[in-house]
């Protein structure tokens, strides 16, 4: 499956427990919205990513990806320590230039 860039590094960073190299692939001034809150800037998107790994401790596998007006909409298997794992959720993605400007999580 290809998938831009950015989105690929972030899921390499994830899989990897790299923080830095996540917050990497977003803008400044992108935002994350995941189990009903808000996390913008790197800070809070950081902070946030550090927060989940620890408590659900997950490792999302892309399945499919589609990539339309509305961004880079990716099925990624997730396994972790939570209820239902593992559960397929869906990552939209919204690109700006190379960087991620926002990410959605959901169902």
């Amino acid at each position: 499956m290809q998938l831009p860039q950015a989105i690929q590094a972030y899921f390499e960073a994830d899989r990897n427990n790299n923080c830095e190299a996540l917050l990497a692939c977003f803008a400044p001034s992108a935002a994350v919205h995941d189990e009903g809150r808000s996390h913008s800037g790197h800070y809070a998107i950081g902070s946030w990513w550090e927060y989940s790994k620890a408590r659900y401790r997950h490792v999302a596998e892309p399945l499919e990806a589609l990539t339309d007006e509305h961004g880079t909409r990716v099925i990624a298997k997730v396994t972790g320590e939570f209820p239902g794992s593992p559960a397929n959720l869906t990552y939209v993605f919204r690109l700006m230039g190379d960087k991620i400007a926002a990410l959605e999580i959901g169902a």
